[in-house]
């Protein structure tokens, strides 16, 4: 078991370090001078060649690179051109809404998806079952902001049974607090996951009830509520264990536009006002920060397959 989970570890380093080199390429082969695009219209031959020589860029290319990769081991992201921060110390302040607002989803998302799509497979063919694949289809076909502000005008506006936007910290302003306004992001951003994730469950748990292990139990006179938890769900929760992962990481795209409509000072916020600021080191820095994310999520789901199925092994 050890081996194994050494094995999947060593294996991420060559995704390491492929991510580490594109990041750095990205700024440094793009057409066009960063330079130039950062200084703007009006600046002077002198204000480009100051951000260049802030940024390093008159070094040449394999000195920039060592300089990089010595400022990464030792936990350096670089610091903001305009804010004059660490982008580690701005990814920090940032980090606590963004990661609530996934958690809350992510809890969310599991625990009305998988029993939907659950149900669904054992009521194949029913409207149980349409109404789910409606629901699925509906849920891949609405923007995540159209939703943000179809639910805004309904929830908040008319009915004011939720605030429009903002973030309070449960740290700072309590728990319920905290989760009234996170309620509405929660539903925006969960709805797409949901219809991926209960759709994926149906297809799993279906194909799994299908199988002669299931119809030995059924014989045997085990409930129909066994039957599906230990049997059918258990043996269907690789798939659908995957594509939770995989929505996880899909999560980081949605989290940019769900943060800007409900005004949540997130990563996502973060992202977006650098890109309009056009600060590079704190969009690379971004970047490297959610694609080591992504690597440690797949990571995870990886070492979690042994867990529900023990025959998996690498």
């Amino acid at each position: 078991m050890y081996l194994y989970i050494l094995k999947r570890v060593l294996s991420t380093i060559p995704v390491v370090v492929i991510v580490v080199l594109f990041v750095f390429l990205m700024l440094r082969l793009a057409p066009g001078d960063p330079a130039a695009v950062i200084a703007g219209d009006y600046a002077t031959a002198e204000d480009v060649e100051r951000i260049r020589e802030q940024l390093g860029l008159n070094d040449a290319i394999p000195v920039q690179m060592y300089r990089w990769i010595a400022q990464l081991g030792s936990g350096d992201l670089g610091t903001a051109i305009f804010s004059k921060l660490p982008v580690t110390t701005l990814i920090g302040q940032r980090l606590e809404p963004t990661l609530l607002l996934s958690l809350t989803t992510i809890v969310f998302t599991v625990l009305i998806a998988v029993p939907l799509g659950t149900l669904a497979a054992y009521k194949a063919g029913s409207w149980i079952d349409r109404f789910v694949m409606l629901f699925s289809v509906a849920g891949f076909s609405v923007p995540v902001f159209v939703l943000g502000y179809i639910l805004i005008y309904v929830l908040a506006m008319q009915l004011q049974i939720l605030p429009v936007q903002g973030y309070k910290s449960p740290f700072e302003h309590g728990f319920w607090v905290f989760l009234r306004h996170m309620v509405l992001p929660t539903m925006t951003l969960s709805v797409i996951y949901i219809a991926l994730i209960a759709r994926m469950t149906r297809a799993s748990v279906q194909e799994i009830l299908q199988e002669d292990y299931v119809r030995t139990a059924r014989a045997k006179g085990q409930s129909e509520f066994k039957i599906l938890m230990r049997h059918a769900l258990r043996n269907a929760a690789v798939p659908i264990v995957t594509v939770i992962g995989l929505g996880i990481a899909l999560m980081i795209g949605g989290v940019v536009v769900t943060e800007s409509v409900y005004n949540i000072p997130g990563l996502g916020r973060l992202v977006l006002d650098a890109v309009l600021a056009r600060d590079y080191p704190v969009i690379q820095g971004l970047i490297l920060f959610f694609s080591f994310v992504y690597i440690l999520i797949n990571l995870l789901i990886d070492l979690s397959y042994t867990f529900f199925d023990p025959r998996i092994r690498y």
